[in-house]
């Protein structure tokens, strides 16, 4: 079946994540569309009882089409560490506790690291995005970019685990990096590219 081709003047990101809607909404800042965060339509947010990145996306995108009426764009990522068995994995915000502290999660990530004995740092960003519309059609791709984890945490860029994750062939943290230039390689831009062959004729009007 033939991917629905997105027509519409609005998009309703699906999150109450400042740093995702601000990095979501930089993505899409050459399109002829608005777009709205969940918050700021009042959404309330859905409870996240997938076990995976994509069930959890389109879990977010569903609730916020249903509830919002118009199209809706949901993320679900996080950091998968090689040596924790892919931990935090989908609980990647659950380990920054119920204030989002992510120096908290951060450290606890450098302490299970230490317990488990490992000298791999390899970790891997990973990103769901799903694309629903208020009757039923959806649809759901996903990115991934490589990286080492270095401690301390390193920048004051970025958001989330940004400070503990150095992309491959690269010598900066992601929150060392100039905005543009992880939005060119993040896990975010990965399923944003794939999402963009599919869904969309944007910008060009092809």
């Amino acid at each position: 079946m033939t991917d629905r081709k997105f027509a519409e003047d609005v998009l309703v990101i699906a999150t109450h994540n400042a740093g995702k809607l601000r990095e979501i909404g930089a993505l899409f800042a050459d399109y002829p569309l608005s777009v709205l965060g969940a918050g700021d339509l009042g959404l309330a947010e859905p409870d996240e009882t997938e076990a995976s990145f994509r069930g959890n996306a389109l879990l977010k995108a569903r609730a916020a089409a249903s509830a919002s009426g118009k199209a809706a764009l949901a993320d679900d990522s996080g950091l998968c560490v090689n040596a924790l068995d892919g931990a935090p994995g989908i609980y990647s915000a659950r380990w920054a506790g119920p204030n989002r502290d992510f120096g908290l999660a951060m450290a606890a990530v450098e302490t299970a690291l230490m317990r488990s004995e490992s000298t791999d740092r390899g970790a891997r960003f990973v990103c769901a995005l799903a694309l629903a519309w208020p009757d039923g059609s959806e649809v759901v791709v996903e990115g991934q970019v490589t990286g080492t984890l270095v401690f301390p945490p390193r920048g004051n860029r970025g958001f989330g685990y940004d400070p503990i994750f150095q992309p491959d062939g690269h010598d900066m943290s992601f929150a060392e990096m100039d905005p543009h230039a992880k939005h060119a390689m993040s896990h975010r831009a990965d399923a944003f590219r794939q999402l963009i062959a599919r869904c969309f004729a944007y910008p060009h009007g092809v």
